[in-house]
C-alpha cells in the first residue's frame, strides 16, 4: 500500500529520480523558468524552495549542504546563494511559481512552466 508514499516515481529507479531532479535544479537555477511536465514542475517545486530557503542562512555549512545535494555545482549553488536567497531575503516562503500550458501535441502530457516569483 502507498499511505503517505507522497513522491511521483516517474517510471524510474530512486537514483534516476534524484538525478532527474537535480537537472532539473540545474535547467531551473540557470534559465530562471523552464518549461516541463506537470508532474515534474510539482515535484521541482517543494525541492527548489527548500534549498532556497537553506541558501538564505548563508553560512559555510549551508553552502556545503547545497554543494551536497546538487552534486558539488559550484555555478548553481552560488547563484542560489548570491542571487536568489538575496532577493527572497523578506519571503517567508513561496518562491516558484507553476503555470499550467496546453498539452503536448506528441503524447497529451499536461505541460507546465515554472519560474522564480
Amino acid at each position: 500500500m502507498r499511505h503517505h508514499n507522497s513522491n511521483r516515481k516517474f517510471g524510474r529507479p530512486a537514483s534516476q529520480r534524484r538525478a532527474l531532479l537535480k537537472s532539473l535544479v540545474v535547467a531551473f537555477v540557470t534559465h530562471d523558468a523552464i518549461t516541463t511536465t506537470d508532474a515534474k514542475a510539482r515535484e521541482l517545486r517543494p525541492f527548489m524552495e527548500k534549498l532556497i530557503t537553506t541558501g538564505k542562512k548563508k553560512t559555510l555549512s549551508s553552502r556545503r549542504d547545497l554543494l551536497s545535494r546538487l552534486d558539488n555545482n559550484e555555478a548553481v549553488v552560488s547563484k542560489i546563494i548570491d542571487t536568489l536567497a538575496t532577493k527572497y531575503e523578506n519571503r517567508p516562503g513561496g518562491y516558484v511559481r507553476i503555470y499550467k500550458l496546453p498539452r503536448r501535441l506528441g503524447d497529451a502530457a499536461l505541460m507546465a512552466r515554472i519560474e522564480f516569483v
